[in-house]
């Protein structure tokens, strides 16, 4: 009788081990669950203003460039009409 109380008794530390250990796998995938999603929402965030800053950064280059380059041949052609006029 003894014997069975003691196999009923590992029997259930055993169940109830098994349970524990299943629930802290549940607890661990549900951090690595949410710690993912919070390190992939600040990488995402943080290349997409990296890029954005730089696309930005060369934009206003080219822009400025084409801009300059446009004034000087307006300019250069304003300055030949000019002389063509008083010649």
């Amino acid at each position: 009788m003894k014997e069975n109380a003691v196999i009923t008794i590992i029997s259930i530390t055993i169940i109830v081990l098994n349970m524990m250990m299943i629930i802290v796998l549940d607890i661990k995938n549900a951090i690595m669950v949410a710690t993912i999603a919070e390190v992939t929402t600040v990488t995402i965030a943080e290349v997409t203003t990296v890029t954005m800053a730089e696309v930005t950064t060369v934009t206003m280059a080219v822009i400025t460039a084409v801009i300059t380059a446009v004034v000087k041949d307006v300019a250069a052609v304003g300055a030949g009409c000019f002389n063509l006029i008083n010649n």
